[in-house]
């Protein structure tokens, strides 16, 4: 099938984000005929409705339900329907979509997702967090619905282009790479006085404020590592991660036999979008090249677990299993927040999921949730982690300010 030539159903999840950005912005250079079902955003109304009056979906979505009248007074005249909240988000999700883009940032991702993934479409995966906190219940959903859910991030892109599902036995390493985020070459005892608007500067990505401070404290390549042993039925001694800060090379794997693949490119989400979008085929657009003569050497370097205790965390959470990496997740976003409101510090990031964690395991709620169905265990377990975590950021806040 060639998906790029046919007008295809499309949903943006997401769409106001950078990675929704990208997803709309490829779909004009690749001249790609899309009828685009469903356009939801954050907070943004003016940038979703300015979206929506280019792409003329059934409906615009905007969570923040206090802009709904904004949104409709957009709108107005257009015939485009406007709804705001998370009940709506999951009513479009799950409509008549044949591609669906999860882009939406964090746990409330999940349930949109799937929505998607229980109405059989080709789920484009850029929201992590849906399966660390579904686990592979979630690819189960799309697969009995006759979906498949395709990994967007760049790196499990980058598995999903070389990784030979047909021998997994033969693979006896996945590389991640990471860029090492800003601060790769910081003491502990200058990240401890980073500030917010240092952790958002990542060195290769333009990225919301959540996603480049887990970058920075190298959250996300944890949060990567538990997706990946989900996505590729990996077990976590066979899951690693490297600093390449040229992010030239997207991630590897090695097999059995010595060889290792790996996928290449210059840093541009639009690649793995353009990939998820029209596998197993390949969509044409004005790609940036990969000059590989002229991007320089090519270094690699072990990530020191003593700055990013988050790597340790994350796999942790991952051999645990049960609700331990959706606790995970609830607690780095409670921290996050916190940091970013300049409530705590960059280092009690990685301190507050650790001590959450503790915490919930000596009380016993890291047990798989007590709700027979998926979803609603997942927000058993993200209330449960969120509570004791912003008790634990309240705490070394009033420890901050006496200081």
């Amino acid at each position: 099938m060639n998906a790029h030539a046919l007008p295809r159903k499309v949903t943006v999840l997401g769409s106001t984000g950078s990675v929704g950005l990208s997803t709309l912005d490829l779909f004009e250079l690749a001249k790609v005929e899309v009828e685009v079902v469903g356009l939801t955003g954050g907070r943004n109304v003016a940038r979703l409705a300015e979206q929506a009056l280019r792409w003329r979906p059934q409906v615009a979505v905007i969570e923040d339900e206090t802009a709904l009248p904004e949104l409709r007074d957009r709108l107005k005249g257009s015939g485009i329907q406007a709804a705001a909240g998370a009940t709506a988000i999951a009513e479009i999700a799950a409509a008549d979509a044949q591609w669906v883009m999860s882009a939406i940032v964090g746990f409330a991702g999940l349930a949109p997702t799937l929505a998607a993934a229980r109405a059989g479409a080709v789920v484009a995966l850029a929201n992590k967090e849906s399966l660390v906190c579904g686990g592979p219940g979630l690819l189960r959903t799309a697969k009995l619905a006759g979906g498949v859910v395709i990994p967007v991030d760049s790196e499990h892109s980058a598995i999903f282009q070389v990784f030979d599902s047909r021998a997994n036995a033969q693979v006896s390493r996945v590389i991640l790479t990471s860029s090492g985020g800003p601060f790769r070459t910081w003491t502990k005892a200058q990240m401890a006085h980073a500030t917010p608007e240092q952790a958002v500067a990542h060195p290769n990505f333009s990225m919301g404020a959540k996603i480049s401070v887990d970058s920075a404290s190298m959250m996300n390549k944890g949060l990567e590592i538990i997706e990946a042993a989900y996505l590729f039925s990996m077990p976590p001694e066979r899951l690693e991660v490297l600093i390449h800060h040229q992010q030239i090379i997207h991630s590897m794997v090695e097999y059995a036999d010595g060889s290792t693949l790996a996928q290449l490119g210059p840093p541009d989400m639009r690649a793995p979008i353009a990939c998820a979008f029209a596998w197993p085929d390949r969509l044409p657009w004005p790609a940036p090249r990969l000059e590989l003569v002229t991007s320089g050497p090519l270094t690699f370097e072990e990530p020191d677990l003593q700055k990013f205790p988050a790597l340790g965390l994350a796999k942790a959470a991952l051999a645990a299993g049960g609700a331990a990496p959706g606790a995970l997740n609830a607690a780095n976003e409670v921290a996050v927040a916190a940091f970013l409101d300049r409530k705590i510090g960059f280092l009690d990031i990685a301190a507050t999921v650790a001590e959450t964690l503790e915490r919930l395991e000596r009380t016993g709620e890291l047990a798989a949730g007590a709700s027979g169905d998926a979803l609603e265990s997942a927000r058993e377990t993200d209330a449960a982690a969120r509570r004791i975590a912003s008790v634990v950021t309240a705490g070394l806040s009033d420890a901050r300010q006496a200081q």
